[in-house]
């Protein structure tokens, strides 16, 4: 049996078929992104990419956490 997703992964199928990219991607955008700040990142993903605040909110959450660890 497989384990389900759990915090902001459990949003990357979604994240993926909904907006056409493969979530590394996502998070090499944020990554290279000037904005470094949690809620700038969000709502440029909102504005400039029409990711809906929980999708962008998801990615931007697990993206820094990896950049932190």
């Amino acid at each position: 049996m497989t384990e389900k997703a759990k915090g902001p992964e459990s949003y990357f199928p979604s994240i993926e078929k909904k907006y056409g990219r493969p979530i590394e991607e996502w998070k090499a955008m944020i990554r290279e992104s000037d904005l470094t700040k949690h809620m700038e990142l969000v709502n440029w993903l909102k504005a400039d990419h029409g990711m809906g605040h929980g999708h962008a909110n998801a990615l931007v959450a697990h993206t820094l956490k990896e950049n932190a660890g």
